[in-house]
């Protein structure tokens, strides 16, 4: 099911590949117009031309997401060509394994700058647009990961990151109680996209201890979490506000 996003502007960060463009697509699916940001602007540009047959519009800009200045940039550029903003997908991230004690200050500061500040920043400059989206106001969707309700081995860095996306998903979910804004959390299990080809491990890791995180049926589809997100950003989700949606192929159950 594709929900009806038609007039609605949305922005998505981490759109070039993987869950970001799979998110991109089914917006643009249900007549969306979407501003599509990333670093790479080659595969931005295929993605959009991918969608220019579809119902909705794909335009695109760059995004340093470690970079407080480029998040607000990008969402001012966004909401200058469009006119409005009624969806935030704070999708962009990146994960990598590494020993704790081999972590180096650059490193650490890098990870929480990517992985929590950047989305702060970018939920920062995005809400006062959202706030007079009309039509019931706007929607933000947080992308965490399972290793934001749980441990993961070698991710420190990146586990504490995802555990600040959940506080800060209800923390603004209270905030805006009052105001027409939702804000919710997707929280992937492992998806078959292009980051796990390049993820680094360490020499020597046990794999029981990473694959503990792992979804037990397999590495899942990025379109089917990325319906899980277009859900949230939809009228169909009205009622869900300040929710942490686990979509993990039921690794977290039990």
């Amino acid at each position: 099911m594709v929900q009806d996003f038609t007039g609605r502007v949305a922005v998505v960060t981490g759109a070039s590949s993987g869950l970001g463009a799979a998110t991109v697509r089914r917006l643009a699916a249900g007549g969306a117009r979407v501003w599509a940001a990333a670093r790479s602007q080659d595969l931005l540009a295929d993605l959009a031309a991918e969608c220019s047959d579809g119902p909705g519009e794909v335009r695109f800009g760059h995004l340093d997401q470690t970079d407080p200045a480029s998040c607000r940039a990008m969402v001012a550029e966004a909401v200058a060509a469009y006119g409005r903003l009624d969806v935030l997908v704070n999708n962009a991230g990146r994960h990598d394994f590494r020993r704790t004690t081999e972590v180096t200050e650059q490193e650490w500061a890098h990870d929480i700058a990517l992985n929590l500040s950047g989305p702060f920043f970018v939920a920062q400059a995005a809400i006062p647009h959202l706030l007079l989206a009309p039509g019931g106001g706007g929607t933000i969707v947080n992308v965490a990961s399972v290793a934001g309700v749980m441990g993961e081995a070698y991710s420190a860095a990146y586990t504490s990151a995802k555990h600040g996306i959940v506080g800060l998903t209800r923390a603004l979910a209270v905030e805006y109680l009052k105001e027409p804004l939702r804000v919710n959390c997707v929280c992937p299990g492992g998806m078959d996209t292009p980051q796990v080809q390049t993820i680094g491990v360490p020499d020597g890791a046990d794999w029981d201890l990473i694959m503990r995180v792992a979804a037990t049926r397999g590495l899942m589809a990025a379109d089917d979490v990325a319906a899980t997100i277009c859900f949230l950003a939809s009228d169909d989700a009205a009622a869900v506000n300040g929710s942490i949606q686990v979509v993990d192929a039921g690794r977290t159950a039990g």
